[in-house]
């Protein structure tokens, strides 16, 4: 990500941060949802960025909490 802005529109400006957001998660309709937005708002994406969405569609994992962190132990009521 760069730190040049890719608009002076403050509400397009807030959508792209959000639909970064809901690609990092994997949220494909969201992002959809967002995209309409932009649209709307005339907003069009420079070469090589719109496709990203397209790119990340699986979903990313969210790490398992079935054993404690590491440094922690479990609670003596928690221990089976």
């Amino acid at each position: 990500m760069t730190d040049e802005p890719l608009t002076e529109d403050t509400m397009v400006a807030a959508l792209l941060r959000e639909r970064e957001g809901l690609v990092q998660r994997g949220l494909t309709d969201r992002v959809a949802q967002v995209d309409e937005q932009l649209a709307l708002r005339g907003y069009k994406a420079p070469r090589g960025r719109a496709p990203k969405a397209a790119q990340d569609k699986t979903p990313t994992a969210e790490p398992s909490r079935s054993e404690a962190p590491a440094g922690r132990h479990q609670r003596e009521t928690e221990k089976s």
